[in-house]
């Protein structure tokens, strides 16, 4: 297995070399050179078997021979013996039709532990082989920051920051960056909003001489194992409800376009994958998209969902290289207008491939609120504001109600218990293990949207 840039400057590298990069020295993505392709045992089978058992039959696909299967099922088995569900991503029914796939069983109660606290070992793993350090840096809108922090906390050999907007995340969130005891890891809050902490994450990345003084390393869903990873729940989930045989729909909430382009990858590996809808609240640049075939992004405004207060959604280079035939000069061509012109438009070609496969539409803060209120009043369960996004879209966008809709719960109501609490009336509680989270010490630097702060804070160490 290769990997190949969006952009078209890069050589092919091995999964490896990829996870360690990060973004490509083009400042492309790397892709696949080519989906694998899942057989119909696997996917018949993922329904019965243990899901550490169907990852590393899944992630080995995605590794090639950097990682013996047997490591590889070690590293698996390690990451989510950490969850608290035996099932790892249970699916529940809603209704009729309706499922809910609960990613918020980890260690820090969001679905970014499914990733990250695989990811993390796959450091520690590659990093022992090389006998070298890695500083690890991301940008957060609130969950992935505490994941890999989660993930990375005392693993040897790195030295992780985490980039956050400051005073736009929800206090869970924040403390779970902020309270975790451990050297190695750094809380950063930026004075601005998620677009420029992941700004500051690209852009040095794309700064070769600082990117080797200090062997950067991204945990943001801009690295392929994040998105590799992501894969397995949704083969998991759909064998669960009958597939390959007949074919399931999804609904994500979506900001960065990491968790869906999962379902995306799986469905070109042969996935029966009927629908996937991007759920948006009110930063909805890819709802517009997909009505207009224009890339316009606007501010970011504050709302219910927070994870979702993006723009710029990184993600979506890697859809749109396949949506232009995969011809990088088309797509760097189109990044180029983004920056000049602040907008792009689709070829019209790559919004029918678009299209194809994915819907769009989003909800209202208010909408939230009640799909959140009518969620609980219906099956007794809570859910929080940004899975109330993904309900709320699949409600009125999906194609057919014949075909299963698994909306996938990205966080545990717990992570947002003001929102929650006002819609329902009902104050969602933290699990035992974290009960004494408000209580806990915590330890953040706030800096200014400053690149050269940022820089200095760094190589300070």
């Amino acid at each position: 297995m290769k990997y190949i840039g969006t952009r078209g400057n890069a050589p092919a590298v091995t999964f490896e070399t990829a996870v360690f990069a990060g973004l490509a020295p083009d400042g492309g993505l790397y892709v696949p050179e080519s989906y694998p392709t899942f057989s119909r045992e696997l996917m018949r089978g993922a329904a019965t078997r243990p899901y550490a058992e169907t990852a590393t039959e899944i992630l080995s696909l995605y590794t090639g021979d950097c990682i013996s299967k047997s490591e590889l099922g070690d590293l698996v088995t390690s990451a989510y013996a950490s969850f608290r569900h035996p099932a790892v991503t249970p699916l529940t029914q809603a209704g009729q039709g309706d499922w809910t796939l609960e990613l918020y069983h980890g260690p820090t109660l969001a679905f970014k532990d499914v990733a990250l606290q695989l990811l993390g070992r796959i450091f520690a793993h590659f990093l022992k082989k090389r006998g070298e350090k890695l500083t690890v840096i991301g940008a957060t809108s609130g969950d992935t920051g505490s994941a890999a922090i989660a993930g990375l906390a005392g693993v040897e050999n790195t030295e992780t920051f985490i980039f956050f907007p400051h005073n736009r995340t929800s206090e869970v969130q924040r403390r779970q960056m902020t309270t975790v005891n451990a050297n190695n890891v750094h809380a950063v809050a930026i004075e601005g909003n998620f677009d420029d902490c992941q700004n500051i994450v690209k852009t040095l990345f794309a700064d070769a001489e600082f990117r080797k003084k200090v062997n950067l390393g991204a945990v943001n869903s801009i690295n392929w194992a994040r998105v590799a990873a992501q894969i397995v729940y949704y083969v998991t989930s759909a064998s669960a409800l009958g597939a390959p045989e007949r074919p399931v729909s999804f609904s994500v909430p979506t900001g960065n376009f990491g968790d869906i382009l999962a379902g995306y990858s799986a469905a070109r590996s042969g996935l029966p994958v009927a629908e996937l809808l991007i759920a948006c609240n009110r930063n909805d640049l890819l709802a517009r998209l997909l009505e207009t075939g224009d890339y316009t992004p606007a501010t970011a405004h504050a709302s219910l969902s927070p994870s979702m207060d993006i723009q710029i959604s990184s993600n979506f280079e890697r859809l749109l290289f396949d949506a232009c035939d995969r011809k990088p000069e088309i797509v760097a061509g189109l990044l180029k207008d983004l920056q000049e012109k602040k907008s792009f438009t689709l070829p019209r070609g790559a919004l029918a491939y678009i299209r194809g496969l994915f819907g769009a539409d989003r909800a209202s803060d208010a909408e939230t609120a009640q799909t959140m209120k009518e969620f609980y009043a219906k099956t007794g369960q809570l859910i929080d504001p940004h899975t109330a996004v993904g309900v709320a879209v699949a409600g009125k966008a999906r194609k057919s109600r014949h075909i299963p809709m698994i909306s996938l719960a990205c966080a545990s109501p717990a992570k947002f218990p003001e929102a929650v609490r006002d819609a329902t009336g009902v104050t969602p509680a933290l699990p035992p293990f974290l009960q004494d989270l408000y209580e806990r010490k915590e330890k953040m630097t706030v800096l200014p949207n400053d690149l050269s702060a940022v820089k200095a804070f760094i190589l300070q160490g």
